[in-house]
C-alpha cells in the first residue's frame, strides 16, 4: 500500500495595486519634430528631391518606342535605356549587390550613417510625410495640443485631410513602383479602370500601404527596432569617422542664462539647455547623450544649435560633425588616407569600372552550342558527321541575320543551315550538322564555330569538341 500524501493548495491571488507598482512595459512615446532651417536642412531637402524625381519620374521616360527603364519580368526582360538584360546576364546584379555594399561601407566608415539621414527610402518619405503634417496640423506644439485635444468635428476634420493626403501621395508611390515592372502608361488606364492582374493588385497594394504606415505612423521605429544597420553600424566606426556629436567640454555645464551675461563668470559651459536639438531631432534622442545607435546623421540638431548659439552670439560648432565624436578634430588627408578607406576605394572603384565597362561592351548577340547527346558521330559516304544543336540570343532590339561558318579541321563543312534570322530580343535554336572527310586523326578534336551578325559585322567565335572513330 502506498502512504497517502497530503495536498498542500497554494491559493494564487493578484497582487495589490499600489502606487509603487511599477510597469514593466512603458509606451513609447511619440516623437514630435520640430521644424528647423539650416544648412543641413537643405542638403536633405536636396537629396529628397533629387532621389524622388528620379524614382517617380524614371517609369514615364520613353526610349524609342517602349519604357527607357522597364524590369519586365514576364517576358524575361530587363530595358536599361538602350540595353536589354536577359536572365543569362544575372551576374550583373551579383556586382551591383556588391557595388551598393561597398559604397555603404565607404561612405560609413568615412562619415557615418550618411544614407541613412540623406537618402534612405524610410528617411526620405518620413520627412515628406512630416512636411504634409506641418502643413495641415502646424508645427511640433500645435500638433502637441491637436493630439490632446478630445475628439471633434475640427480635430476629425484635419485628421482626416491629412490621412486623405498621405493616402493619396502612398498610392502614387504604389503606382509608381509597379510601373517598373509594367509599362506605366498602360499601368495607369488600367488602374483606373480596375484591369489591373493579380500580383499587380498585390504588389501596388502592399507598397502603398507600406509606405503608408511606415511613413505615417511607424516613422523612426523602423530606424530604430527594424532597421539592421543600425546594429551593425558601429563595426564599420573608427576614431576618424564623422560622426555627429557634441563638444562637452565646451558645453558642460548646461544651464539658462539671459542673452549677453558672462556664463563663464558662473561657471557654465555654452549650452543653455533649451533642448531645441533633441526637439528637431526625427528618432527622439538627445545627442549631448553620446553616440547613438539610433542616430541616423541627418544633422538636423546642428542646425537648431548654431541657430541658437547665433542668438546667444556664441561661437557655432557646439554640436557639429567630428572625426569620431572627439574635441580635437583630425585633417582632412589623415581622415581620408586610412588603410579601411583605401581598401574599401580601391574595391569600389575595380569592381564599379569592371561592371561599367562589361555592360558597354556587352555583345549584341549570345552563342552557345550545345552537342547531340544521343549520337556522338555517324559515319556516311561522305566521311564523319556530328550533330549539334546552336543557340541564338539576339540581345538586339531589332532583327539580325545571322551567317555561321566551322573551323578548325581541314574540310569541315556545314550540311545544315548556315544562316538564320532571329527577331528582336529574341533567341532561336538551329540545328546544326557538322562534316569532315574520312581521315587518318581520331578521337575528339577542338573546332569553332563562328556566327557573324550581317551587316553589322560582329563575330562571336565559340569552341566546341568534334568527334572522329577510334
Amino acid at each position: 500500500m502506498q502512504a497517502s500524501r497530503s495536498k498542500t493548495v497554494i491559493p494564487i491571488v493578484a497582487a495589490p495595486v499600489t502606487e509603487k507598482t511599477i510597469s514593466l512595459y512603458q509606451k513609447t512615446p511619440k516623437v514630435y519634430p520640430r521644424s528647423v532651417s539650416g544648412y543641413f536642412k537643405n542638403w536633405r531637402w536636396l537629396m529628397i528631391w533629387l532621389t524622388q524625381i528620379v524614382f517617380y519620374g524614371l517609369p514615364w521616360l520613353q526610349y524609342g518606342e517602349r519604357q527607357a527603364f522597364l524590369l519586365d519580368i514576364n517576358a524575361q526582360r530587363f530595358y536599361l535605356f538602350g540595353m536589354v538584360i536577359f536572365p543569362q546576364d544575372l551576374f550583373y546584379l551579383a556586382l551591383l549587390l556588391i557595388v551598393c555594399a561597398l559604397g555603404l561601407f565607404l561612405f560609413t566608415a568615412v562619415a557615418g550613417r550618411l544614407w541613412c539621414g540623406f537618402s534612405c527610402p524610410q528617411s526620405v518619405y518620413t520627412e515628406i510625410f512630416l512636411w504634409m503634417e506641418r502643413r495641415i496640423e502646424g508645427d511640433r506644439m500645435v500638433r502637441q495640443k491637436l493630439d490632446a485635444q478630445p475628439w471633434g468635428v475640427r480635430k476629425a476634420g484635419i485628421k482626416l485631410g491629412k490621412h486623405s493626403v498621405w493616402m493619396g501621395f502612398a498610392i502614387l508611390t504604389g503606382l509608381s513602383f509597379v510601373g517598373y515592372f509594367t509599362p506605366i502608361r498602360e499601368l495607369s488606364p488600367a488602374l483606373l479602370q480596375f484591369q489591373l492582374s493579380g500580383w499587380e493588385w498585390f504588389w501596388f497594394g502592399f507598397y502603398s500601404i507600406a509606405t503608408y504606415g511606415n511613413a505615417g505612423f511607424l516613422r523612426e521605429q523602423v530606424c530604430k527596432h527594424m532597421c539592421p544597420y543600425a546594429r551593425f553600424q558601429s563595426a564599420m566606426f573608427d576614431d576618424h569617422t564623422l560622426i555627429v556629436a557634441y563638444d562637452s567640454a565646451r558645453g558642460e555645464p548646461r544651464g539658462g542664462r539671459s542673452k549677453g551675461q558672462d556664463y563663464q563668470a558662473q561657471g557654465l559651459g555654452s549650452c543653455i539647455d533649451c533642448n531645441i536639438c533633441v526637439q528637431v531631432c526625427p528618432v527622439g534622442i538627445d545627442i549631448r547623450q553620446g553616440l547613438q545607435y539610433e542616430c541616423i546623421s541627418c544633422g538636423l540638431c546642428i542646425d537648431a544649435c548654431d541657430e541658437v548659439m547665433d542668438k546667444m552670439q556664441y561661437p557655432r560648432g557646439l554640436i557639429r560633425f567630428s572625426a569620431g565624436g572627439n574635441t580635437g578634430e583630425h585633417g582632412l588627408l589623415s581622415h581620408m588616407l586610412r588603410p579601411r578607406v583605401l581598401i574599401y576605394s580601391a574595391l569600389f572603384a575595380l569592381i564599379f569600372g569592371w561592371m561599367a565597362y562589361s555592360m558597354l561592351h556587352k555583345p549584341a548577340f549570345k552563342v552557345d552550342i550545345m552537342r547531340d547527346r544521343n549520337i556522338m558521330y555517324r559515319e556516311t559516304d561522305k566521311g564523319v558527321e556530328n550533330l549539334y544543336q546552336l543557340h541564338l540570343l539576339n540581345a538586339t532590339e531589332k532583327p539580325q541575320h545571322y551567317r555561321i561558318r566551322a573551323s578548325g579541321m581541314a574540310d569541315i563543312s556545314i550540311e545544315s543551315e548556315q544562316s538564320l534570322t532571329v527577331g528582336a530580343t529574341e533567341e532561336a535554336l538551329l540545328p546544326l550538322s557538322l562534316a569532315v572527310p574520312h581521315t587518318d586523326k581520331t578521337g575528339s578534336q577542338r573546332i569553332s564555330i563562328e556566327v557573324t551578325a550581317e551587316p553589322d559585322g560582329e563575330t562571336v567565335t565559340t569552341d566546341t569538341t568534334f568527334y572522329l572513330p577510334k
